[in-house]
């Protein structure tokens, strides 16, 4: 099984997420794999920091390239960060990478960059990969100010292209948040998906942490119950 990892926003805590859901899957006796398409910022030797950490994550011996076929110097919009190194992002190498990760891995975690809606090229967004992929989709609600509308126009576009989403998490960025809990009530009260967990505030982005937060139970019985 696979899933495509997104958020309400960048920096909601979605490499946190995906890297605990491989952590969770990986305790499970399953082979897994972190993906992700396409990145923006890198290092000195072209390699993406959340990439690294997701390579790190799976259980296959995978080579960088495996993980992210797609990574650009400039940490801004992808398809503005290839624009400006002439290069267009093409569906069909994403599409042939993962088509190989998911030939050796029982789960396959993919990892979106910023939010849904976020382009790719000049006609293609993340949600159009989420499309070509058919997996399941998983959001990332970061919990700060703004979240009820980010979390609810997020789940809006996932439901408009026709997707699954076969759950949410709840990340706590603002640990003073205010009226967090009633903040959390709502969005159950009008997501239909499963709240997979709420995960608080961690120092250091602890990923083995934040699975003890997360309920895989409840992705397996979505699969049951298809």
């Amino acid at each position: 099984m696979s899933y495509f990892i997104t958020g309400t926003d960048t920096g909601v805590g979605k490499t946190l997420i995906s890297c605990a859901l491989l952590h969770g899957f990986a305790a499970q006796g399953k082979l897994v794999s972190g993906f992700k398409p396409v990145a923006a910022g890198c290092d000195e030797n072209d390699h993406n920091e959340d990439a690294l950490v997701l390579r790190a994550a799976s259980t296959l011996q995978l080579g960088y390239g495996q993980v992210n076929p797609y990574c650009f110097p400039r940490a801004i919009a992808p398809h503005l960060a290839a624009r400006h190194v002439g290069v267009r992002v093409e569906m069909r190498r994403i599409l042939t990478s993962y088509e190989e990760l998911a030939g050796q891995a029982d789960e396959v975690i993919v990892e979106g960059a910023g939010g849904f809606l976020v382009p790719l090229n000049e006609t293609l967004t993340f949600a159009d990969m989420a499309r070509e992929l058919d997996i399941p989709v998983i959001l990332v609600v970061g919990l700060r100010l703004g979240c009820i509308n980010h979390a609810l126009l997020s789940m809006a576009a996932i439901e408009g292209h026709q997707l699954e989403c076969a759950g949410w998490v709840a990340n706590v960025l603002d640990q003073e948040m205010p009226a967090l809990q009633e903040n959390i009530d709502t969005l159950r009260e009008r997501i239909a998906a499963p709240l997979l967990g709420i995960v608080p505030h961690l120092k250091g982005a602890d990923a083995k942490l934040a699975t003890q937060y997360l309920d895989l139970n409840l992705l397996e019985r979505e699969q049951t119950d298809e």
